[in-house]
């Protein structure tokens, strides 16, 4: 543990499954940072710190340590937060050496949107002032986004003694969304992101709702950001459909010169394609779901598959599409032993059987 870590706080878990909740804690939080599995122990590190979480007599006795007490706490809700998720239904006893406060959380920016325009006909962008926007630049690119209910008074979020986030409950709920910061300007102190208009039946979009009829003036807040980090790497390929959009684009403007990057970006049709500014060397591959045959299927997941297997070992995989996309194209990685230091595979949303 690296000595410079010197804000700590230990933990006990009791699942009504510690083996399996260690095996999802393992297999989710790759997404997030470096993890170590041996045997019973799991070692975990991200920009909050490290976390040790050891599987014995039933429990799972967790170690945090952090750079500063706001990352700690950062580090516990994130932990703490993702155990109750993997127990659903199941009980779950969760204490600490300290008990968290219910102050407002210490990743939380108050917001207000500027304007907001269309980019395509399905990709709207909110611009929202910031106070402080220096959070954001250079790092993780992930935030989840806090809208209050229409003509309340914002009451913002704090912790449970537990380490999880205390929301809002009743008239004053939430909704809360992860979306991706597309680009910062730091002279105007604006943050944008960019709102995908879904254009898959079935699928929920009351973050698209808000952006659709968000008006200047508005007050949100965001919380992060937290995962989805900017890759570094000398060769990238970047892969998704447009939900992965803003952040392919926020990549690809980001890299050093000289970083060769391979594309292939699944949208509806050439309406839906942006341009993809970059000092590096870009190589883009637009596919087109209008164009498919009738009932074509994995599209995408083939196209990604075809490129990482002629990519060279030091490519570095970034991908993001649907649950079902994702799970395929994870399985192929693993089956052809790619360094997992040089990959990013996350699901963006979820098909549903509607």
């Amino acid at each position: 543990m690296n000595a410079a870590q010197t804000f700590k706080l230990s933990g006990v878990a009791l699942p009504k499954d510690a083996a399996r909740m260690l095996d999802d804690i393992c297999e989710h939080f790759i997404e997030h940072g470096d993890v170590r599995r041996d045997g019973n122990l799991a070692s975990m590190t991200s920009k909050a710190g490290t976390a040790n979480i050891r599987l014995q007599d039933g429990k799972l006795l967790i170690e945090l340590a952090s750079f500063s007490e706001a990352m700690l706490q950062m580090s516990r809700t994130s932990v703490a937060e993702h155990m109750f998720y993997f127990a659903g239904e199941d009980p779950l006893e969760l204490t600490w050496s300290q008990p968290a406060s219910t102050q407002v959380l210490p990743n939380l920016h108050e917001i207000t949107v500027v304007s907001a325009e269309d980019v395509t006909p399905h990709m709207r962008r909110v611009k929202f002032a910031c106070a402080d926007v220096t959070p954001f630049i250079g790092g993780d690119m992930h935030v989840r986004l806090l809208v209050p209910p229409k003509g309340r008074t914002p009451v913002w979020p704090g912790l449970k003694d537990d380490g999880r986030v205390a929301w809002p409950e009743g008239e004053d709920e939430l909704l809360v969304r992860v979306y991706t910061i597309r680009a910062i300007d730091t002279e105007r102190r604006e943050l944008w992101v960019d709102f995908l208009q879904h254009p898959t039946p079935g699928v929920a979009t009351p973050g698209a709702d808000f952006a659709r009829d968000a008006q200047p003036g508005e007050k949100l807040a965001l919380l992060g950001p937290g995962g989805g980090s900017l890759p570094k790497a000398e060769k990238l390929l970047l892969t998704g459909d447009e939900s992965a959009l803003p952040a392919i684009v926020r990549i690809a403007a980001e890299v050093p010169a000289g970083t060769q990057i391979q594309a292939i970006i699944e949208v509806q049709d050439a309406a839906e394609e942006q341009p993809l500014p970059s000092a590096g060397s870009l190589d883009v591959r637009w596919l087109h779901r209008a164009d498919y045959p009738a009932g074509s299927a994995s599209v995408l997941a083939d196209a990604i598959k075809a490129a990482i297997t002629a990519a060279d070992a030091d490519t570095f995989v970034w991908v993001a599409c649907e649950k079902d996309d994702v799970r395929t194209v994870r399985s192929f990685l693993k089956s052809r032993k790619h360094d997992r230091d040089k990959m990013y595979v996350a699901w963006y949303w979820e098909r549903t059987s509607g």
